[in-house]
């Protein structure tokens, strides 16, 4: 059997077993194990080998940056700041045509720089977001769908899990990994915003309740047309909104500032977020003993989780390299074409199809380590390839069967008039955003190193 005919069937062993209910972790490290075996036929060298890999796949002080930026997310959550991020993006747009939406955009983007787990910014926003905007005349479609689209900026948008994912697996710099995500995460929030204004005028129907009926912040109901925008917003002051917006721009500031400043690592910059986030917890006192205790115990579990996933594909990768699939493949793509967005392209659309089945984290753990020798046998960046990747896994977060987010969002509504066909319906044209924008860094890469836009 051929490096390439056993990377090929592992590949297929890992998903078919991932399909039928087992976990990602232990399909990874099943076939890994059973490929080392039938390479060199014996069982017990087959297990050192993977027992090396798995110490050395932790061993390193790296690591400690995925339980920091988990704590400090899920404090944040539970601090309402995701509320006051939505609070202030409400106090400028609600008044622009869809201004709801581009509200839950632009929170959705800060929430994410301080927060890096999409999970909760769908699990925050769709109890923030969706309620008003229902009440005020959006349909329910619209509202699930720009919660869902505009969650997976926390993928994206540094301090992101899925970029420390990729940096550890990849052997790059996290703080690179970080920079190069702003550039995106700006573009695809400014396609979302365009997208969103462009539908209130094009498609009112998909953006707003048919009906027309609208309620004021009292609660009276009012009739006619598509026209939210008319009904005046909450009165804050300007000393409210300052308030609610400044624990965002600090945190973000000692956080990605730290980083980009050379002031902190990455690792650094995660226990000073956290603790800038307990403390902010605190004087707010929206955190309890017991609600701390539940965050320690959800960041142990999500660590751990993170962890395993983690060894095992280093086992995974490392029976690849052992059977030289990657230079196979490599050898293979070049023989085959020497068109670089054509292997981009099957690339892409592999990821896509793999994102209906399995878990973004999954597929970053299994492609990766496959197609990344061979495009930088086309000179590929790594850094780019990374970006270009965790877009096309978050796409996989918004389309059925898997959706993970689409779920999540329906398992935290109370609203039975909201199936998660709905879900999956309104998160479609921001699936298909994605797309766009994931092209356009296919064709303009410089689009992803945000330091070169100035110079």
């Amino acid at each position: 059997m051929t490096g390439l005919e056993l990377g090929l069937i592992s590949v297929g062993a890992i998903v078919l077993l991932i399909y039928a209910g087992m976990h990602v972790a232990v399909a990874l490290s099943l076939v890994s194990f059973v490929s080392v075996w039938i390479q060199n036929g014996d069982p017990w060298l087959a297990a050192q080998l993977l027992t090396l890999a798995a110490s050395d796949g932790v061993a390193d002080q790296t690591f400690a940056v995925i339980p920091l930026f988990v704590m400090m997310g899920l404090i944040m959550s539970a601090s309402d700041v995701g509320r006051d991020a939505y609070d202030v993006g409400d106090y400028f747009l609600r008044r622009v045509r869809g201004g709801l939406g581009l509200a839950t955009v632009g929170s959705n983007a800060v929430f994410a720089a301080v927060t890096g787990v999409s999970i909760a910014s769908a699990a925050v926003f769709t109890r923030v977001a969706v309620p008003e905007m229902l009440r005020l005349g959006y349909s329910p479609r619209f509202a699930v769908g720009t919660v869902a689209g505009s969650s997976v900026l926390g993928m994206l948008i540094p301090p992101s899990i899925l970029l420390i994912i990729y940096a550890i697996l990849t052997e790059q710099s996290i703080g690179m990994m970080f920079f190069a995500g702003i550039g995106p995460g700006i573009i695809l929030s400014t396609v979302y915003c365009a997208g969103i204004v462009a539908m209130a005028y094009l498609t009112p129907g998909f953006v707003f309740d048919r009906t027309g009926r609208f309620a004021t912040p009292d609660g009276a109901q009012v009739e006619g047309g598509f026209s939210p925008q008319d009904i005046p917003p909450p009165h804050r002051t300007v000393a409210e909104i300052v308030a609610k917006s400044a624990p965002l721009i600090g945190l973000i500031g000692i956080v990605l500032g730290g980083i980009y400043g050379g002031v902190f690592t990455p690792t650094e910059a995660g226990a000073v977020g956290t603790f800038a986030a307990l403390v902010l917890a605190i004087v707010r006192r929206k955190l309890t003993l017991s609600g701390f205790w539940e965050v320690l115990k959800e960041t142990g579990h999500l660590t751990a989780a993170v962890c395993f996933l983690v060894i095992a594909a280093t086992m995974y990768t490392r029976s690849l390299g052992l059977a030289g699939v990657p230079l196979e493949i490599g050898g293979l793509v070049q023989t085959a074409t020497d068109s670089f967005l054509l292997v981009i392209l099957v690339y892409v659309l592999v990821i896509l199809f793999l994102g209906t089945i399995i878990d973004s984290v999954s597929i970053i753990l299994i492609m990766v380590p496959l197609f990344l020798p061979v495009m930088q046998s086309f000179g590929a960046d790594p850094i780019w390839f990374g970006i270009l990747t965790v877009i096309a896994v978050e796409v996989g977060l918004l389309t059925p069967p898997l959706g993970m987010a689409c779920f999540v969002i329906k398992g935290c509504l109370d609203d039975p008039r909201i199936t998660l066909g709905d879900v999956f319906l309104g998160a479609a044209p921001f699936a298909l955003m994605m797309v766009l924008v994931l092209a356009l860094l296919t064709a303009v890469p410089d689009l992803v190193y945000i330091n070169r836009w100035f110079g």
